[in-house]
């Protein structure tokens, strides 16, 4: 094993004492092309380019002498240390920070950054951090090949977002670009780079970039990132009709809701479907988990309501004017889907999309049945449950009101 390994940050400011002195010792280098060519590396010291973390940290382990790994940014950050730490390894490093990446593209843009979202993309699971930029106003995305700003405005398609593109920081080659996600694709990008991806509902206008974007937000906060849970500013969840100043339809329980959305279980990095959205309130609700929600109904009041509900609640959700089931077939891909009307049709549709879960329900026996069946042949697992919920009037214990109808959800099988 490495007699030492030290791990030092790299944001193009000249090295301090502690790294130049750490590298001048080292006998073994790991690190990107840009960061071997650094006049600081010692030429006798074997060099590794730092492709695969996990085999340079076997090869490291190996070495007898001093090694040193350079890395962009802060190496704690979504950086190398986790993987060299990792116990197949058993590397213990010390660590030499420097600006994370992140840090400095918001500098560069003028912008505060601790209420902003931090996903890194690769090009396996990109998506998942596409639904965090479609559900949440300001996200900064470490990119990767294959997974860089022009695949995030790809993906994102319909969904308006405004681009701040941070190329090769802290370089002579540093570009810092403001676009509007729909021109993003039309360029090639230098890595590495970060994207700042702002808009929606509570997001600070970008401005111009002479040397760097500028943005507007004001305030101050007390944690970092989104405040989890309901973003509203009524506490809870499987809110009443009163909460959202609007008539809930008879199958729209609060109960019938909140059964709902624990089947559900959205999460940030889900895309959700709410098909048949009603009064909105669930569409508004399952976006309050920080899941990226989009609504569709083929009324195009529901649609105008939901849009202001989630105006009013401050989430993010993508609201479509359609029939279902013709209108899903430009959708990306879900993973869960709450269908709120629509019939067995519309469940076989959902279902050859192979979303984990499918959560609806039906006023009826027979209704059930044919979903049940949807659901089943289109290789889901189900569970139906015949709910019941009536509001009292506590000042004479009389029942206000009553809703009964059949909670199914569909778990996908993993053949």
């Amino acid at each position: 094993m490495a007699d030492r390994v030290t791990v030092i940050g790299w944001d193009g400011s000249p090295l301090t004492d502690a790294a130049r002195s750490a590298l001048g010792a080292a006998t073994l280098v790991a690190g990107a092309a840009h960061h071997l060519a650094l006049p600081e590396v010692p030429p006798g010291a074997e060099r590794i380019r730092l492709g695969s973390v996990d085999l340079a940290a076997r090869r490291i382990a190996q070495h007898r002498g001093s090694a040193v790994v350079l890395a962009d940014g802060d190496p704690g950050y979504f950086g190398v240390v986790r993987a060299l730490r990792a116990p197949e390894h058993g590397l213990e490093v010390e660590v030499v920070p420097a600006v994370s990446s992140v840090a400095a593209a918001f500098a560069r843009a003028g912008m505060p950054w601790d209420d902003a979202q931090v996903v890194v993309a690769h090009s396996r699971d990109l998506r998942r951090a596409v639904n965090v930029c479609r559900a949440h106003p300001k996200v900064a995305v470490l990119t990767s090949p294959g997974a860089g700003p022009a695949e995030l405005a790809l993906l994102l398609g319909p969904v308006h977002r405004t681009f701040v593109i941070c190329e090769a920081l802290g370089t002579q080659r540093e570009r810092v670009t403001v676009l509007t996600s729909d021109k993003v694709a039309d360029h090639t990008w230098r890595d590495p780079n970060v994207v700042i991806v702002i808009g929606g509902s509570g997001a600070a206008p970008v401005r111009s970039a002479p040397g760097g974007a500028r943005g507007a937000l004001q305030g101050g906060g007390w944690l970092a990132g989104r405040e989890p849970g309901y973003p509203g500013a009524v506490r809870g969840w499987a809110l009443p009709a009163a909460a959202y100043a609007t008539v809930l339809r008879d199958s729209e329980s609060p109960q019938l809701r909140a059964a709902q959305l624990a089947r559900l279980g959205p999460r940030v990095g889900d895309l959700v479907w709410d098909i048949g959205v009603g009064s909105g309130a669930a569409a508004v609700e399952t976006a309050g988990f920080g899941a990226a929600v989009i609504a569709v109904d083929r009324d195009p009041d529901a649609c105008a309501r939901t849009t202001a509900l989630a105006r009013r609640y401050g989430v993010q959700l993508q609201v479509v004017h359609g029939t279902a089931p013709q209108v899903l077939e430009d959708l990306p891909e879900p993973d869960v889907v709450r269908v709120g009307g629509g019939g067995p049709d519309v469940i076989a549709a959902c279902a050859a999309r192979r979303p984990e879960r499918i959560v609806t329900h039906a006023a009826t026996r027979d209704e059930a049945e044919a979903v049940c069946r949807a659901l089943e042949d289109g290789g889901y697992a189900v569970e139906c449950a015949l709910l019941q919920s009536v509001e009292l009037d506590t000042r004479v214990w009389a029942e206000r009101e009553r809703a009964v109808a059949f909670l199914v959800c569909g778990h996908r099988l993993h053949l």
